[in-house]
């Protein structure tokens, strides 16, 4: 029966070094000082200036109310799956949907035109076509956005092989097809899923009293997005019809944050070195890869029983689900983990949770700079709604509460209040918020 590890054994004064070297040590990074230099990457991607974050306008307002009883056909095309259904908010808010269609995300099951894309996507929109007028289309690919809210793919990720399609503008063409189809014309508007994260947050938080709003993931990677006022969007070529506008940041790019030699050596042996820095330091799908690395280097070290040591030196990968499963149940541990010795269970528990402990701080460095940058939260029955998602964030062993002790002691001191939220399905619930509102 598994148990947890006791936390008083005292710290060996080379792990403690180990730590600090390779800046995995929390103690290594001053939060205000990393917050400073994330708001001001925010304020030079908002100027155009090049920057690490780039900032990218949603063209989504949060201006005026979410109607009620008015049904919204939503597309959520990300990771393996593609979701379509009729969706519309009820007398209480509530989200009531019907119409519910799942299947594999199209070009991922063999490589498709554009044109049999958009007719496989127009098949699955059909049945439900005369309901509504509008389309909120989560599109979780990377995009250029348009200020008529349409999405110019960048290119696509995830092994989706529609290559005729890159460089194209995604709601122009769906449009078109629905149109020659007989389906009527639709006004569809494109948003990413951290954009639908904070909309998704805001059904659930203007009941909170909440008028400005956060979207946040982290998952196999991270994003941030929040409402910026339009004045402070140096940027943009024309007015925009709102006063304000949510902004995609980008966060998991950024790049001030100092790294230690076992992210650059990471970094260096990435599908993208450079790019996608602050990612590589926290999210889901490097944190494995990170473990496996410090251990190595504690195991070359000498810091485990040579058996152990033999046994992670030995190891080619180390996934996230395997190391974390061993974090909450150590005394179980099994896999890469079975010869492990008590002592070396200590160590290694010890050095993950320091991993954890650092991804939590700078988790919290990133969301208290969005939420100082907002300028909103002042007001106590205003709080700033900040709905977080991400299966890394809520199943990462501690995460979850490191990440709120740090909010709490970086946005209290600064008067700034908040709350946060946890919204169920949030890529169709601010799809739909997105169709209803947006124009």
């Amino acid at each position: 029966m598994g148990g947890a590890i006791n936390k008083n054994v005292m710290t060996d004064e080379l792990s403690a070094e180990l730590l600090m070297e390779m800046r995995i040590d929390p103690n290594a990074f001053n939060p205000d000082e990393v917050i400073d230099l994330f708001i001001a990457e925010m304020e030079k991607g908002l100027a155009g200036h090049k920057s690490s974050l780039p900032m990218i306008p949603a063209y989504v307002g949060i201006e005026g109310s979410v109607p009620h009883n008015e049904p919204v056909i939503v597309i959520d095309a990300g990771g393996t799956n593609l979701r379509i259904c009729l969706a519309e908010f009820d007398e209480s808010s509530e989200l009531q949907i019907s119409h519910f269609t799942k299947i594999p995300m199209l070009g991922t099951q063999g490589e498709l035109t554009a044109k049999e894309f958009y007719d496989e996507l127009a098949n699955l929109i059909a049945p439900i076509a005369d309901k509504a007028c509008s389309i909120g289309f989560c599109f979780s690919y990377p995009a250029e956005i348009q200020p008529d809210m349409d999405g110019r793919l960048l290119h696509w990720t995830k092994e989706v092989r529609v290559p005729e399609l890159v460089g194209q503008c995604i709601a122009k063409g769906l449009s078109l097809s629905l149109t020659m189809r007989g389906l009527g014309q639709k006004q569809i508007v494109i948003l990413n899923d951290t954009v639908a994260c904070l909309l998704a947050g805001r059904a659930e938080g203007e009941k909170r009293g909440s008028k400005s709003f956060i979207g946040f993931i982290m998952g196999t990677g991270t994003n941030t997005a929040y409402v910026e006022q339009n004045a402070n969007i140096s940027k943009l070529d024309a007015p925009p019809r709102h006063a304000s506008q949510i902004i995609n940041v980008e966060s998991g790019g950024f790049a001030r944050c100092l790294r230690g030699p076992l992210d650059i050596k990471l970094d260096k042996q990435s599908e993208n070195p450079g790019g996608h820095i602050f990612e590589k330091m926290l999210s889901g799908v490097y944190l494995g890869k990170l473990s496996l690395e410090l251990l190595q280097v504690a195991a070359r070290r000498g810091m485990f029983s040579e058996e152990t040591a033999m046994a992670l030196l030995e190891l080619k990968e180390l996934s996230w689900i395997e190391v974390n499963t061993f974090m909450y149940e150590p005394n179980d541990a099994a896999g890469s983990f079975a010869c492990c010795t008590d002592d070396d269970r200590t160590l290694l528990h010890l050095l993950v949770e320091a991993i954890i402990d650092r991804a939590a701080l700078l988790t919290a460095a990133n969301i208290s700079a969005t939420a100082i940058k907002c300028g909103s939260g002042l007001v106590a029955d205003q709080p700033i709604c900040i709905n977080i998602d991400g299966s890394t964030y809520y199943k990462t062993y501690q995460l979850s509460e490191k990440v709120q002790r740090h909010l709490s002691s970086i946005l209290a001191p600064r008067g700034i209040h908040y709350t946060c939220v946890h919204v169920k399905d949030a890529p169709i619930v601010g799809a739909a918020i997105a169709g209803l509102t947006a124009f």
